[in-house]
């Protein structure tokens, strides 16, 4: 069984950085695709970008220029970072196993952007 658990400030202001970190149990980040996740207010889910088991990153066509999935194997996390953030950046992001089907998710952590 694999577990996820996100973690990050949940207010960020607009034009700043959003960060979060994703820690695995169960798994190891080597192996496998590691994504983000989020649902805005009243929206569906939006994929953001994956990290694969060899460090290659894969980014949404519509954040790429804003976003970055790096990782640390010695402690197997991985992060996103969302830079100059708006107030439609509001969501509840998750991490998850997997790339065209989700294995396991996080709980999911709500972000919010103020202006």
């Amino acid at each position: 069984q694999v577990q996820l658990q996100e973690s990050g400030p949940g207010l960020v202001k607009a034009s700043q950085t959003l960060s979060l970190t994703c820690t695995v149990d169960g798994g190891s980040i080597t192996s496998g695709y590691w994504s983000w996740i989020r649902q805005p207010p009243g929206k569906g889910l939006e994929w953001m970008g994956v990290i694969a088991y060899d460090g290659s990153t894969y980014y949404s066509p519509s954040l790429k220029s804003r976003t970055a999935i790096s990782r640390d194997t010695s402690k197997n996390q991985f992060s996103l970072q969302l830079s100059s953030v708006t107030p439609e950046d509001t969501a509840v992001d998750y991490c998850a196993k997997g790339l065209t089907v989700v294995e396991y998710r996080g709980q999911g952590t709500q972000v919010a952007v103020s202006s």
